[in-house]
């Protein structure tokens, strides 16, 4: 298959959702990877560079993904909705790829708001893997989950300046099966000056986690 990145509108929960769909040159054919980005209140979107991390490790690895505007965001149609409603939009995304690309087997991939809604639908979905970058453990919105006995990926920077991260590492040391956990001693919220090497770890991570 060609290399082919498109911006396009898929229907939605509530209406119409942008994505971008990216498909590498001699991509897996029986993956398919789902990019959830951070808060909409707060200025994010799918553009965003983390997530767009996430979009180079899954093309490095020829892997397809779909990154998308949650509701309100850019041409996605609605408003946020305290992410119960970006849950929503979530699967309904997975829905169109079960849909047009059946029999995938389906990674979720998120980044702090991103990550717990990744993780939500997670527990509905049951995807290959799971990977949450700098989760919004102690938010308000930051419900209960499910305990996932899957391939589960956890970053965390340790000087992350939104997300307290020893709350995170303390959730981490509590959950009864315990993800994979990639640590960032020296690295903010947004991996500012680190976005190769957490590209380059997650990478190599993700690699020895499918081959268990």
């Amino acid at each position: 298959m060609i290399n082919q990145k498109n911006t396009q509108q898929i229907q939605g929960a509530i209406g119409e959702l942008e994505v971008i769909l990216d498909f590498p040159e001699n991509a897996v054919t029986d993956r398919f990877a789902i990019l959830c980005h951070p808060h909409p209140l707060y200025g994010g979107t799918m553009q965003n560079k983390v997530v767009s991390t996430m979009a180079r490790t899954c093309h490095d690895l020829g892997i397809p993904s779909i990154r998308f505007n949650f509701r309100g965001i850019g041409q996605s149609q609605g408003e946020y909705d305290d992410a119960k409603g970006e849950v929503e939009d979530c699967l309904a995304v997975l829905h169109y790829i079960q849909q047009h690309y059946p029999c995938r087997k389906i990674w979720l991939m998120g980044f702090s708001f991103g990550a717990y809604i990744a993780a939500k639908a997670a527990s509905i979905a049951s995807p290959e893997l799971l990977v949450t970058i700098a989760p919004p453990v102690g938010k308000d919105y930051f419900g209960e989950l499910p305990d996932r006995n899957a391939a589960w990926i956890l970053v965390q920077a340790q000087d992350d300046e939104i997300i307290d991260a020893n709350a995170v590492f303390n959730w981490y040391e509590n959950l009864n099966h315990q993800p994979i956990l990639i640590r960032f001693e020296q690295a903010g919220h947004f991996f500012h000056g680190n976005l190769v090497t957490l590209r380059e770890r997650l990478t190599l991570v993700i690699k020895k986690c499918l081959n268990q």
